[in-house]
């Protein structure tokens, strides 16, 4: 199954110049939806991951069908104020500002092996935040997933010490 032909390429969104990669379509059709997510737990089981780790919001959509299938724990990484417990954080640039991302502090457990899902490899800003905080709790990152990977962004630049997986390129 092609995947490709699920996403649709949306010009000038979300502002002029950039060719958006929107991903609801996918996610709208039940067997890519699920070619997509059995191809991240293939993955999974090859590093040996026991838990997933997904950042907001779209790591979500992606991290919770394969801890689902792999019957592990998923591991939420948000934005500033959106969980309930103690938390850690990391800032970081983005090319239009900064942001902040979040994990509860008992999420990850010194040793544990963690793969973190998410949609998009692009500048590779919010994964390495969510490799930054994995790491502070001890966890060992065993690899990275991704829907797509935006080629030209240079995003696996950021994540030299990890294994990566993408199941598109653009």
């Amino acid at each position: 199954m092609d995947l490709k032909n699920y996403i649709a390429s949306i010009e000038d969104f979300p502002k002029e110049g950039v060719l958006f990669r929107d991903i609801t379509p996918l996610m709208a059709n039940g067997e890519a939806f699920a070619e997509a997510t059995r191809l991240f737990v293939e993955f999974a089981k090859k590093v040996g991951a026991e838990v997933i780790v997904g950042p907001e919001s779209r790591g979500f959509i992606f991290g919770c069908p394969v801890a689902n299938e792999l019957k592990i724990g998923f591991i939420p990484v948000r934005k500033p104020g959106k969980l309930p417990r103690e938390t850690i954080s990391y800032s970081y640039d983005l090319e239009y500002g900064s942001n902040e991302l979040h994990m509860h502090k008992d999420g990850i457990k010194p040793g544990q092996k963690v793969l973190i899902i998410d949609d998009l490899l692009a500048t590779g800003g919010t994964i390495e935040a969510a490799v930054s905080l994995v790491k502070e709790l001890g966890g060992e990152v065993v690899g990275c997933g991704f829907l797509i990977e935006l080629l030209d962004l240079n995003g696996r630049d950021k994540l030299t010490d990890t294994e990566i997986y993408t199941i598109m390129q653009y």
